[in-house]
């Protein structure tokens, strides 16, 4: 079962469920996964779907790319290239968690924008995230401009 790297994905969910001081319960409920399941993935005797991954990333507001990286799904050789940025964020202490997911959300649209995100498996925007229902350069809903980003007076913070 090792070469499954379920533990990596495991303990990667575990540290940034406590970076985000939620409880296993409040992560849980948030993805909408079942407590004991969370708690089988986190200990990595549960291989997680790419759909329960996508669900975890978005209720820890982190890119479900860099869930699909640790738990395996994503190419290996794009590993190096696709976590540098985001563990570097991560793992800066100058910065407060809000701070670090706002980088994190630019990071990831200014990657699908230039193209770079294309190939991310079903990593669609909720209602709470910018871009909802809409792709940069589609000419559908709000950023549909110059695409460089939001229109001033725009505050893109969750409500």
């Amino acid at each position: 079962m090792a070469s499954l790297n379920v533990g990596n994905v495991g303990e990667f969910l575990r540290e940034q469920r406590r970076n985000a001081k939620l409880s296993l319960r409040q992560l849980a409920d948030a993805a909408g996964v079942s407590n004991p399941y969370l708690s089988q993935i986190e200990r990595g005797l549960r291989k997680p779907s790419a759909e329960i991954l996508q669900q975890l990333a978005k209720a820890l507001r982190i890119s479900a790319e860099t869930l699909y990286v640790q738990a395996g799904i994503l190419d290996e050789r794009d590993r190096q290239d696709l976590l540098q940025v985001p563990a570097a964020i991560l793992a800066d202490p100058s910065i407060n968690e809000q701070q670090k997911q706002a980088l994190l959300q630019i990071y990831e649209s200014f990657r699908k924008e230039n193209g770079r995100g294309q190939e991310e498996p079903a990593q669609e925007a909720g209602p709470d995230r910018p871009g909802a229902g809409s792709r940069p350069g589609t000419g559908s809903g709000p950023g549909t401009g110059s695409g460089s980003g939001p229109e001033p007076g725009s505050d893109g913070q969750r409500t």
